[in-house]
């Protein structure tokens, strides 16, 4: 693989990589294993392991060093919209132009494909044959903060309890700090230590993450805007939905052409930082205009 690769390569080396990742079937749970692949396979961006490439490549190292950990963290996504779907949160019938797993699996076997899919990502890191027994401590030790009861499960929590209510825009802020932002910043911190070039203990390493943290909270502002402003069609899931949950969004606090804005402002706030180093980070600069940018 070439030292700098584009966001479309990395995207299909990704694919690939999942495919051959996940299991294809089993001779006790097949119905699970066919779920499990529906849920990652159907559909998606990748944004956030194609984060984690691009930050180890940032470095000089080969993205390849990161493959497994950045599978393990789509597979951590894909759980967590198994989960977001269900009747007891969102509620939501459709997935990136497809049924929900849920509606096309049952929910016992949407939960079950949503835990199976946690501990996958789990092991892959730990089975990682290009990261050391320290990186893949420190990898667990980042991801499962991200996901935990102070990041994303905190998010939805706080999601949950906050419906119909009014939020500030400083809480709406640590909401999706949480829910969303924690995963994504995540994705560019392990990206960077799987690199074996970034310590964590380095300014390189500080700016990556806060990048991280930037594009995390500019990739939600960017759901919120769709959300009123996408057909369903375009987005592959239902539009409107926060207001059919009655929940708060950056649309009901600052409006759209202020949440434009800020969405806006603190992408490039981000790549400034990332142009503060050393580092490569051509790829990533364009995946936070992706996000931006994005029309689903």
């Amino acid at each position: 693989m070439k030292a700098s690769s584009n966001i479309e390569q990395l995207r299909n080396i990704i694919n690939k990589e999942l495919n051959l990742l996940l299991p294809q079937k089993s001779s006790i749970a097949d119905l699970l294993v066919q779920a499990m692949h529906y849920s990652v396979m159907g559909g998606g961006k990748r944004i956030r392991p194609i984060l984690a490439l691009a930050a180890c490549e940032s470095s000089g190292a080969n993205a390849t060093k990161a493959i497994d950990s950045a599978c393990a963290i789509e597979l951590i996504h894909a759980y967590s919209l198994i989960h977001d779907d269900l009747p007891a949160m969102d509620d939501d019938t459709l997935r990136h132009g497809q049924p929900s797993t849920h509606v096309q699996f049952g929910q016992a076997q949407a939960i079950l494909a949503g835990d199976a899919l946690q501990s996958l990502a789990f092991q892959l890191i730990s089975d990682s044959k290009g990261l050391t027994a320290t990186t893949k401590i420190d990898i667990v030790r980042i991801l499962s903060t991200a996901i935990g009861w102070n990041g994303m499960a905190g998010g939805q929590s706080m999601d949950i309890e906050s419906d119909g209510t009014n939020l500030s825009l400083s809480e709406i802020k640590a909401l999706h700090k949480a829910k969303t932002g924690a995963l994504i910043q995540a994705s560019v911190e392990i990206g960077a230590i799987a690199s074996n070039k970034i310590a964590m203990e380095s300014k390189e390493f500080t700016a990556l993450s806060e990048f991280g943290s930037s594009i995390g909270l500019a990739f939600q502002i960017v759901d919120d805007l769709l959300d009123v402003s996408a057909t369903t069609d375009e987005l592959g899931k239902p539009s409107h939905s926060d207001q059919r949950n009655k929940k708060k969004t950056f649309i009901d606090v600052l409006g759209l052409e202020k949440s434009k804005a800020l969405a806006s402002k603190i992408t490039q706030e981000g790549i400034v930082l990332l142009k503060q180093t050393d580092l490569n980070t051509d790829v990533l600069e364009s995946i936070a205009l992706e996000c931006i940018n994005r029309t689903k």
